[in-house]
């Protein structure tokens, strides 16, 4: 769109003087933003600057105390997100409001179903999800259950629901969290079709060269309010992390080796079969098992994995979401049962329970802090206990020892700088940057060997990424080993002492961090390149 006709275009929304309070915190004050019809508008700022609660008072999941929203000119009072939805206002949150145990179809539809003799009209609402997913790159199965969905496919289920309730306003929460360079271009190009259409995009991001790729005007809001609305042609990611934080962006570069010869993880021939396990046959080689699965054409989400990390190595993982990186997980924490070997120093984990395997020295950063990180409904001192139940400082004899569990709470508090007002705070009070670092502090204090940091910085503001790149470092220089997964390329070449990529279940390239762009890793993690081995 150009300027001239973004000089002339009505706001698609107003807020004015948004102010919102909870107790002993003021989350939005006078906040004022005008986001023009058929533009990308980027809001960003540090964890707990107060865009998500602004993003909830918009979608109508909040009241503000004060202040006026308009849409497409009008004043509106938004009583739940079913009036914003009426509004033509759709979210896609950041953490996913899905049922799992439902299909993708019924998930796009639930609410706005199609009837036909008082029936779900299947056919008619499989042709609408199918039109809409072809037409803006949103490659989905209507017919798979949400649970069986790696993260980037829930975000795409998520945008095409907003879609399918003909939302004209889209506000997107961190959307490119899970993606490769190679699919943010695709997202990017969709979103400067829909804008093209007319249709309006809020982007709340943490990504400053993202941001300033997409966006026609960017607002920054710090402690509340908003404090800048700049051009993205007259800023730099510089000068934007500065608005934000008050300081220089941080880089996740690591410049000395601190890699040892002493092998802390070993995982040998690991295969794990999409549709159950099933026992190797007595005295059967595991590679012999592995050829004999090929043959009968089995679908295997693990295919004959081998890797090695030393003590004081961080290996990054790299694949676009749904290429056995969640299984790799599940199988080294017990979670799941897997063909193959799994030892740690020179012990054999086979057998062995996820809780022995915590006990034994394997901390664990989640990829998705609501759903495996977190008890949002307990307290911060509960929640540091989570997974260290049995040892020291929590464990007293067969009791927890509230006293010292909070103690060392605190400790996290201060070590890990968590805003927070203390340590019976419910997590769900804290943001998303805060939450991270919680995990981040309860994993790094249980004395770990070996440390899975799976999207370790996903949706945290740069102030609280450099902290966490700095705790992995310091981590990793007195001999943590540390399994890397992330989806922020930089972040995997900029920390990583080696790189794997993994492809349809299988490890296909053994790569350099100091000799590999994005872009060719994102070719790599897409097939687009060929591998360069052969697990």
């Amino acid at each position: 769109m150009s300027s001239d006709t973004l000089a002339t275009a009505r706001p698609a929304v107003e807020l004015t003087g948004i102010t919102k309070r909870f107790p002993g915190v003021v989350a939005n004050h006078d906040i004022r933003i005008s986001v023009r019809q058929g533009t990308v508008h980027a809001i960003v700022g540090e964890n707990g600057a107060g865009k998500s609660t602004l993003m909830k008072i918009l979608y109508g999941m909040q009241k503000p105390d004060e202040g006026t929203i308009k849409v497409d000119g009008k004043d509106v009072s938004f009583r739940s997100p079913s009036d914003a939805i009426d509004a033509g206002i759709g979210m896609v949150h950041q953490h996913f409001m899905l049922a799992d145990n439902l299909t993708v179809l019924e998930n796009i539809v639930l609410g706005a179903e199609p009837a036909k003799g008082g029936r779900l009209d299947v056919a008619a609402a499989r042709k609408r999800i199918t039109e809409l997913a072809s037409a803006h790159g949103l490659r989905v199965d209507p017919g798979k259950l949400v649970e069986n969905l790696g993260v980037g496919d829930r975000q795409r289920v998520e945008i095409l629901k907003v879609l399918y309730r003909g939302a004209r306003i889209l506000i997107l929460d961190e959307p490119t969290a899970v993606l490769v360079p190679q699919e943010v271009d695709e997202l990017f190009q969709n979103l400067r079709e829909l804008t093209a259409e007319g249709l309006t995009v809020i982007f709340i991001s943490h990504k400053l060269d993202e941001v300033l790729d997409i966006a026609d005007e960017i607002t920054v809001i710090r402690r509340g309010t908003t404090v800048a609305s700049v051009d993205p042609r007259e800023v730099t990611a510089r000068q934007l992390a500065e608005l934000m934080v008050g300081s220089e962006l941080p880089t996740p570069e690591t410049r000395e080796s601190t890699v040892t010869d002493t092998v802390m993880l070993k995982v040998s021939h690991l295969t794990m079969e999409a549709d159950g396990h099933r026992a190797v046959p007595k005295d059967m080689p595991v590679e012999r098992y592995i050829d004999l699965l090929r043959e009968e054409g089995r679908r295997l989400l693990l295919d004959d994995v081998s890797f090695e990390i030393h003590k004081g190595e961080i290996l990054g993982l790299a694949g676009v979401e749904g290429n056995g990186q969640s299984e790799l997980i599940e199988a080294i924490m017990g979670i799941r049962l897997s063909h193959g070997g799994i030892t740690l120093g020179d012990q054999d984990l086979s057998g062995w329970s996820t809780l022995k395997r915590r006990e034994a020295g394997i901390g664990y950063i989640p990829e998705d802090r609501h759903r495996q990180g977190l008890l949002l409904e307990a307290s911060l001192w509960e929640n540091r206990v989570l997974g260290h139940q049995t040892r020291r400082p929590a464990r007293s004899g067969i009791w927890i020892n509230r006293g010292a569990a909070k103690a060392d709470t605190w400790r996290i508090v201060r070590d890990y700088d968590v805003r927070t007002p203390g340590v019976d705070t419910l997590a769900l009070a804290l943001s998303g940057g805060n939450q991270q670092k919680l995990i981040v502090g309860r994993e790094m204090s249980g004395e770990p060997a070996f440390l899975i940091a799976a999207h370790p910085t996903r949706g945290v503001d740069v102030g609280a990424q450099a902290a966490i790149w700095d705790h992995l470092r310091e981590a990793r220089a007195a001999g943590l080993a540390v399994l890397l997964i992330s989806a922020d390329l930089d972040e995997l070449i900029g920390l990583s002492d080696s790189i794997r990529v993994i492809y349809r279940g299988r490890l296909v390239a053994a790569l350099d961090p100091s000799d590999i762009t994005p872009e060719r890793l994102g070719g790599y993690m897409t097939g687009a390149i060929a591998g360069t081995e052969e697990s």
